[in-house]
């Protein structure tokens, strides 16, 4: 089993801006990593407490995931990214995988390869 991270910052907190970003994010994670929805074990969205309007998990349901999934709220942390969708995919595969961080997140993992 191998994890998979990933991060993108949302425009507006709108169901619309919420679930765009995160389909994005998880496009991207998915092309980058080859990833096929059965080897996805489980998916834990994490988002800052300005993004009010919308589950995340909605946007990866939308895309036709059916892995166990949780929406949870980052701590409030003075000077933390704002608006923010983090991900962490539990993935069933022993090969290396890629983490993708988009947008305004990429200052979360400046040590990764351009990923946008």
């Amino acid at each position: 089993m191998r994890a998979i991270r990933g991060a993108i910052t949302v425009e507006s907190n709108t169901a619309d801006g919420i679930c765009d970003a995160t389909q994005t994010l998880l496009r991207h994670i998915a092309e980058r990593n080859r990833l096929q929805p059965d080897e996805i074990v489980s998916v834990i969205f994490s988002v800052t407490q300005d993004l009010t309007a919308c589950f995340p998990a909605r946007a990866a349901r939308d895309l036709g995931w059916d892995a166990p999934m949780l929406d949870v709220y980052e701590m409030d942390v003075p000077g933390a990214l704002a608006q923010c969708v983090r991900v962490l995919l539990h993935v069933n595969r022993a090969e290396h995988v890629q983490h993708v961080y988009l947008a305004g997140a990429r200052v979360l993992r400046p040590d990764l390869e351009e990923t946008s």
